[in-house]
């Protein structure tokens, strides 16, 4: 496994935390690209690309349809033509039609509401644990994307307390079963340090597989971190069981010090800091639904 620290492709490769001391008067709104691209959960630090925006005045018909899961905008406009799809109690048959907020849309009788789909990738920290709330006041992972958009967004799948790395966050279920579903085989790699030297023999069991007590599992990749010592290993696999890597390494007689996630169904972490978050630009959305 390729994991030197030169290029852009390095899945271990530490964010750049450069800052800016450029002073000058901003001239030209084409300068707003230079800022930093992402978002943190400190109130005080203000980076990142323009959040998408909500509420906007007027939505096209076809539009709310495909956020609302119905159809594709394409098939949306079949829908339209055929009578089905009314607002406000009226049979809408306009192509391009436009719908206020208020608007009541209903498809073949029954009202849908469209919420917009959020893709959110946070970079975890250690000591936030993966859930929604906790009864013992622990900190949680959604404290770190609470600004991160007005949907309610749920974490897709899970990293334990002690683990860092990629998180994805989506309001979108569909797309989230499909990332969790073993069937489709999500991708994930790790950075994995271990309290001693990893032998090249445990790296072939690693890869070949190992007996644990719900099944043998094996990664598809195993393999010394390039510029590294021997106790960092980075290895790929696709299975999301419960603390399946920590268990690995167990298994063979390690103990895990450090597990970095650093990638994620083929999403990296390339400058995104620790404790920041991004949102998804429409290219990396196709490709998780596509892979």
């Amino acid at each position: 496994m390729n994991t030197k620290k030169t290029g852009r492709s390095n899945a271990f490769s530490k964010p750049n935390h450069k800052s800016k001391t450029d002073k000058k008067p901003i001239e030209s709104a084409s300068l707003n690209k230079d800022k930093k691209k992402f978002f943190g959960n400190k109130e005080k630090v203000r980076k990142g690309d323009p959040m998408p925006k909500f509420n906007e005045d007027e939505i096209r018909l076809n539009k709310y349809l495909s956020n609302a899961g119905v159809a594709s905008r394409r098939e949306a406009d079949v829908l339209i033509q055929s009578g089905v799809v009314s607002v406000n109690d009226q049979i809408i048959l306009e192509m391009g039609y436009k719908i206020k907020p208020g608007d009541v849309v209903k498809y073949d009788g029954e009202t849908i509401s469209a919420e917009t789909k959020r893709y959110v990738l946070l970079n975890k920290p250690k000591d936030f644990i993966t859930t929604m709330d906790d009864p013992l006041g622990r900190k949680t992972v959604m404290s770190l994307v609470r600004k991160a958009c007005k949907e309610r967004i749920y974490p897709v799948g899970r990293l334990d307390r002690d683990t860092t790395g990629l998180l994805l966050f989506t309001n979108d279920g569909d797309l989230a079963k499909k990332l969790t579903h073993p069937r489709y085989r999500a991708s994930k790699v790790y950075h994995v340090e271990l309290n001693k030297p990893v032998t090249f023999e445990d790296l072939e069991l690693l890869r070949t597989g190992i007996h644990l007590e719900d099944g043998k599992i094996k990664c598809d990749k195993a393999e010394y971190v390039s510029n590294g010592s021997s106790r960092e290993v980075g290895v790929e696999i696709h299975s999301g069981k419960n603390r399946i890597v920590r268990r690995m390494f167990e298994a063979l007689g390690y103990v895990v010090i450090k597990l970095d996630r650093v990638q994620f169904s083929g999403l990296t972490k390339k400058d995104l800091p620790r404790g920041y978050f991004r949102h998804l630009t429409e290219q990396e959305v196709s490709f998780l639904k596509m892979s």
